[in-house]
């Protein structure tokens, strides 16, 4: 709810609502700094992890796994035999990186329901 008028007395529950000229300033230039972050992400800028690195080799060396999340829960399915660079990069890699990190990782795989 966007008042324009008196805002609500403090504690009542309008109070929780009130949106003033100041937040929604505050709320479009978070907006903006986050579009830009995102945008510099997605240019190859300094926000790519080691996860997504990874990942990106596995897939250059022809790597055909994918996977699946359902419910926030990462499994990764296989059902074509990678090339020998691609397997030995997967088990010398990724399959060495503690779990979470591992999971990380299988993120960034295509998904089984991408083309």
């Amino acid at each position: 709810m966007i008042s324009t008028g008196t805002p609500p007395v403090s504690g009542s529950d309008d109070a929780r609502c009130t949106d003033t000229k100041q937040s929604r300033e505050d709320r479009d230039r978070a907006l903006k700094k986050a579009q830009e972050h995102f945008r510099s992400a997605l240019d190859g800028g300094e926000m790519e992890t080691q996860s997504h690195r990874l990942a990106q080799e596995y897939l250059r060396l022809g790597g055909h796994r994918r996977s699946k999340i359902d419910d926030n829960i990462t499994t990764v399915r296989h059902w074509e035999d990678d090339p020998p660079e691609a397997e030995q990069f997967w088990k010398e890699q990724i399959e060495t990186l503690p779990t979470g990190d591992r999971k990380q990782v299988e993120i960034f795989l295509p998904t089984i329901n991408s083309p």
